[in-house]
């Protein structure tokens, strides 16, 4: 399973800007810079998250974005299905109509372990820990920027 670079990119910029965040909206200009990531689209990632009740802007020469739900209730299972959409393996899992054979399939049944573990997982996981994670990285002398592998 692969995610997109929406979803990526998502994600590290809400761990920057829980990183950067001190009582002030950040600025997407500020965390493309340090992320090496493109503003334009950088800008339509946050849009996605504004609209699903996570961030929200604020507009004018202050402006920027914040959290609107605090890091230790949002999930990384909720981060990915906003911006990545299901994260069921095959589209079987979600839609069992299409497949005639489904109620009898095994692979299938392999398919939705798949999907329940991985969300297990990400559910287990909130973004504050992450923006944790990462402080503790640059405290010894991890720089923030990420590179992609």
């Amino acid at each position: 399973m692969k995610f997109s670079t929406r979803t990526r990119y998502g994600l590290r910029a809400l761990i920057d800007l829980g990183v950067y965040y001190q009582g002030k909206p950040v600025l997407v200009k500020e965390i493309a810079k340090r992320q090496n990531l493109s503003e334009r689209y950088l800008e339509h990632i946050m849009l996605a998250l504004k609209k699903s009740g996570i961030l929200r802007s604020i507009k004018g020469g202050k402006g920027g974005y914040m959290f609107l739900k605090e890091p230790s209730e949002i999930k990384i299972s909720e981060i990915i299905e906003i911006l990545e959409g299901s994260l069921s393996p095959v589209e079987c899992v979600e839609k069992k109509e299409i497949c005639k054979k489904s109620e009898y399939c095994v692979a299938r049944e392999l398919w939705c372990e798949i999907k329940s573990e991985i969300l297990k997982y990400l559910e287990g996981i909130t973004l504050k820990q992450l923006i944790e994670r990462q402080k503790k990285k640059n405290q010894s002398g991890k720089n923030i920027v990420f590179y992609e592998i």
